[in-house]
């Protein structure tokens, strides 16, 4: 059972959320709070931790982000799930960088509202909104090429780091990779930031982009 804090300041709002999440039989809402203050004292009071917070960011009292960031410092097992209208790309980083697991916008579908839910407390893995990830994706898709040098120095990878590379490329996170080559989450960790490094790619995608324009993988 997933048991679940509602946070959110407007009633009609938080009503129509939790008549949503308990018609699920493996969702429980155990508590509601209209502010992060609230949500504090639920936790120091409670007999029964929840394993997701549910927020919004504009809240009076305690808004959204302050929850967030205490909840990571005081409660680090519970995961924050943020649910706002703000859809501007600035507010999804500052929620995960003070320790959000999810951002969601509300005008979601139900079906991805509890989908966002179950992939967190299951995988353990941030989960962001498909409006937000496609847009990302499409300003990504139209960032101009990087010029790249006439001559490229030699770069000596191993076979394991191309076989790493090319299942990178191919989406896979660093846990599924791990798992198809036999091996922990921490060595493909290693092997990912050895490519990086021995490319001197600023990220992932650079490093991608790096090895198929050098035939690196196809």
């Amino acid at each position: 059972m997933i048991k679940i804090i509602l946070t959110e300041d407007h009633n009609i709002v938080r009503n129509g959320i939790k008549s949503l999440l308990e018609r699920e039989d493996d969702i429980q809402v155990i508590a509601e709070a209209t502010n992060g203050l609230q949500v504090i004292d639920l936790l120091k009071t409670s007999e029964v931790m929840p394993d997701i917070v549910l927020t919004d960011i504009n809240m009076p009292e305690m808004n959204g982000m302050e929850l967030i960031e205490r909840i990571k410092t005081e409660y680090p097992n519970i995961k924050v799930i943020v649910l706002s209208m703000l859809d501007h790309e600035r507010y999804m980083i500052q929620a995960f960088k003070y320790g959000a697991w999810g951002y969601v916008l509300k005008n979601v579908s139900a079906m991805e509202l509890l989908f966002s839910i179950r992939h967190i407390c299951q995988t353990n893995e941030r989960y962001v909104c498909n409006e937000l990830a496609l847009r990302m994706l499409d300003r990504a898709i139209n960032m101009p090429e990087p010029q790249m040098p006439d001559h490229l120095p030699e770069i000596d990878l191993s076979k394991r780091e191309i076989e790493v590379l090319a299942l990178i490329a191919e989406g896979f996170t660093n846990s599924e990779i791990a798992e198809k080559l036999f091996t922990s989450r921490r060595t493909i960790e290693g092997h990912r930031q050895n490519l990086i490094d021995k490319t001197g790619a600023r990220n992932t995608a650079a490093l991608i982009r790096f090895a198929i324009q050098n035939n690196i993988i196809s």
